[in-house]
């Protein structure tokens, strides 16, 4: 069984770390968890090591190697070395795909079949067939409800984001333990953590800690700081930050897709500024956006700075060959075993079920009780449904 991680950009973590493994051991497989290109241990990129490949045009160029379709022939690669002694029956491997790596997996499905006994997926439908602009306009509005959700749980909180957005304005922001200058933008992308269990409680433990701070000290402490831009910063993650657009794109660029569509919705208005900070209660709340990637990050991040013109040159870039084939997701004969969130704020329900219509073969367990990282958050709970659907079919 290999693992294929979310992102893009996020290494698999330590075997040991990682809930799911003693499960799937436990169901008779060999665990492998395979560090996408670029990613963990499999030669990480980072400003500098990618200053390494030369000038802007080489990083750019460089960058257009880290998709779903050059992680499936990493794995081909891999899978073929490490069963050339096998007999021919065990050659074949399962693969388990969160998030992103489902999106890896159905492009795996795809270009090479041939190297799969089974498929797994969690939250990890891609949207086949969607533009970018698409893909944004379905989950802004996803990421409207948990606002939504999450100002009802905390109503005190509609007072208290628009007082941490005039005291960050009226510092000029706040500078980050890494250097980096936090804006009001910058503050109100902390909503990507409300697509998980416990995300509305992260963000508002952070906006309760930010307020301590203001109301003992007239500052907020490097403590505070340091959490905010754990929450915040992909720094560590670049891949992300700079390709995260591009895993939507088929013949086409995306032109930084998530920053026009959110500039033209009035609930993330802020985009196109900062908000005017609040009087009173009764004032609309800020929304927080979601894992939406804008070119206001690379303005932020120390290390993202340092990458602005590639990540901007990847936004322009249109020549991205398509990542799924139709024909043979129509006549596959894998099976494919699909975990689908009714409520996953990052892989729209909607989209993902057109795409589900695509795959012959796709059994799915869908359900409105958990969340996008429920393969974290409910290990055990999701990973019986799926080997419940492997393991009692229906016909």
């Amino acid at each position: 069984m290999v693992y294929l991680q979310g992102g893009p950009g996020f290494g698999c973590p330590p075997p040991q770390e990682a809930p799911m493994t003693q499960v799937i051991l436990d169901k008779g497989y060999q665990m492998l968890y395979l560090d996408q290109r670029g990613t963990g241990l499999s030669t990480p990129i980072s400003a500098a090591t990618l200053g390494l490949q030369g000038d802007v045009h080489r990083q750019v160029d460089y960058l257009k190697l880290f998709r779903a379709d050059s992680i499936v022939k990493d794995c081909e690669a891999v899978r073929k070395t490490l069963t050339e002694d096998y007999p021919s029956e065990l050659k074949k491997w399962s693969i388990f795909g969160q998030s992103y790596g489902g999106f890896v997996a159905l492009s795996y499905l795809s270009f090479a079949p041939h190297g799969l006994r089974e498929v797994f997926t969690t939250g990890g439908l891609p949207p086949i067939g969607q533009t970018p602009e698409q893909v944004y306009r379905a989950t802004f509005r996803k990421c409207a409800e948990r606002n939504k959700a999450y100002y009802k749980k905390y109503p005190e909180d509609i007072d208290a984001v628009h007082g941490l957005a005039f005291h960050i304005k009226s510092k000029g922001g706040l500078q980050l333990p890494s250097g980096g200058v936090l804006t009001v933008r910058g503050f109100l992308t902390l909503g990507r953590n409300f697509g998980m269990h416990g995300g509305l409680d992260s963000v508002h433990d952070l906006v309760f800690r930010m307020k301590r701070d203001i109301h003992q000290f007239q500052f907020i402490t490097r403590p505070t700081l340091s959490a905010l831009e754990s929450a915040l910063s992909f720094d560590d993650n670049v891949i992300y930050a700079v390709l995260h657009e591009s895993i939507y794109c088929e013949n086409g660029a995306s032109k930084w897709a998530a920053d026009r569509v959110g500039r033209s919705l009035r609930e993330f208005a802020w985009l196109s500024g900062a908000p005017q900070s609040a009087s009173s209660v009764s004032e609309a709340p800020l929304f927080f956006s979601g894992e939406m990637i804008f070119p206001f990050l690379f303005d932020i991040f120390p290390e993202l700075e340092k990458l602005a013109v590639v990540a901007d040159d990847i936004a322009k870039y249109s020549g991205w060959p398509e990542l799924y084939d139709l024909f043979q997701l129509a006549r596959n004969e894998v099976p494919l075993y699909a975990a689908t969130f009714i409520d996953d704020m990052y892989v729209d329900f909607a989209i993902a079920q057109q795409t589900a219509r695509l795959v012959k073969n796709c059994r799915q367990y869908i359900t409105n009780g958990m969340y996008h990282n429920a393969l974290r958050g409910k290990t055990e709970d999701v990973l019986k449904e799926l080997f419940t659907l492997r393991d009692d079919p229906i016909d």
